[in-house]
């Protein structure tokens, strides 16, 4: 069970229940995925509601690997996550609220 406290996310892939977590690392791999762009531009996007497939895509890698699980890109592209596209665009909101969220 995902602990929110510590900013965890819970993302069920093709039906097994997986932690994401935005860790230093993970932030780090998100960055290289990002390549140009930074992550206070990914915040903006999802801010003002103009997020693309890519930027969950790779939020979503980011946070599982995070999370301890060594999964890739290619591996997400052909697997079903809760929700649809509308699961997975909120899941990866979450995971950013929750990695820079100021504790209680």
């Amino acid at each position: 069970m995902p602990n929110p406290h510590a900013g965890e996310v819970q993302v069920v892939v093709d039906g097994t229940p997986r932690t994401a977590k935005l860790t230093l690392g993970a932030l780090a791999e998100l960055e290289s995925a990002l390549g140009d762009d930074t992550l206070i531009a990914l915040v903006g996007r999802f801010e003002a509601g103009d997020v693309s497939s890519r930027d969950v895509l790779a939020l979503l890698v980011a946070g599982l690997r995070g999370g301890g699980w060594p999964v890739t890109a290619p591996d997400l592209l052909t697997a079903e996550i809760a929700g649809g596209p509308l699961g997975a665009v909120q899941a990866a909101a979450e995971l950013l609220a929750r990695a820079f969220a100021v504790p209680a």
